[in-house]
């Protein structure tokens, strides 16, 4: 157990830390893993932003590769140098090289997503993850139940 006045030091770091990138005896706290119901899903909104971007960053290519070349070849190596997974930084870094791509990935990043949001059926997601949760839960219960063998449940004749 750790004693009150290094517990307390502890905590208080931990609170500094929260939503900050700080680093605590080697270790970086990025945000919380924990959650609770009332959160606001920002993380998941950030998820969805990060993804349309990453989702967009591939578009261009397929459309430079089949147009540009020249191009394409300046993109695929930015991009393999600079990993889209998080958007706004990605974005921020092309612009700086070549503003012309980062706009042209942020009009497709924007077209995707409003293409999504009119296919997107909000009963039909929730219908596959309540779905997949009762198929996963089935699994395990087949895994874990103790299946009788064939000569428990006869009897001895002799």
């Amino acid at each position: 157990m750790i004693g009150g006045s290094r517990q307390k030091l502890f905590q208080d770091l931990l609170v500094r830390a929260r939503g900050n990138r700080e680093r605590i005896g080697g270790l970086v706290i990025v945000s919380e893993l924990g959650g609770q119901y009332e959160d606001s899903f920002e993380d998941v909104k950030l998820q969805l932003l990060n993804y349309f971007t990453y989702k967009a960053v591939r578009t261009v290519l397929h459309q430079l590769y089949e147009m540009n070349p020249t191009q394409y070849t300046w993109f695929y190596n930015f991009v393999a140098n600079n990993k889209p997974g998080d958007g706004k930084r990605f974005l921020r870094t092309l612009g700086k090289e070549k503003q012309d791509l980062a706009e042209r990935v942020m009009v497709t990043r924007l077209h995707l997503y409003g293409k999504w949001v009119k296919r997107c059926d909000h009963g039909e997601i929730y219908k596959e993850i309540s779905d997949e949760n009762l198929e996963l839960m089935r699994e395990r219960l087949i895994e874990t139940v103790i299946w009788p063998s064939d000569d428990t449940n006869t009897e001895k004749i002799g």
